[in-house]
């Protein structure tokens, strides 16, 4: 897959890039070489490669997974204008 120019133009329109007419050739090569790279990655065989998420040996911590409130309820509506049993009273929208 190739960028060309028109294809440059349409990016740069789509993402609200200025361009001069100078610059679209150089980032047409630019693309095209991003694009090799990425083909040329596609080809390296990586099965049995476990997947990573660091490049670096690190622990992930998991915590208990429980739904509570967090005992801050007082907290969470303590700059609302009118609460009620810890809910937020707002005017009424739907008839």
């Amino acid at each position: 897959m190739a960028v060309d120019q028109a294809t440059v133009r349409r990016i740069a329109h789509l993402a609200r890039i200025k361009l001069a007419d100078a610059e679209v050739p150089h980032l047409a090569d630019e693309l095209n070489s991003i694009l090799a790279f990425v083909e040329e990655l596609s080809s390296v065989d990586v099965s049995g490669v476990e997947p990573m998420t660091s490049v670096m040996p690190m622990h992930l911590y998991e915590r208990v997974d429980v739904v509570d409130d967090g005992e801050i309820a007082d907290q969470i509506v303590a700059n609302a204008p009118v609460t009620e049993d810890h809910f937020f009273v707002v005017p009424k929208v739907v008839e």
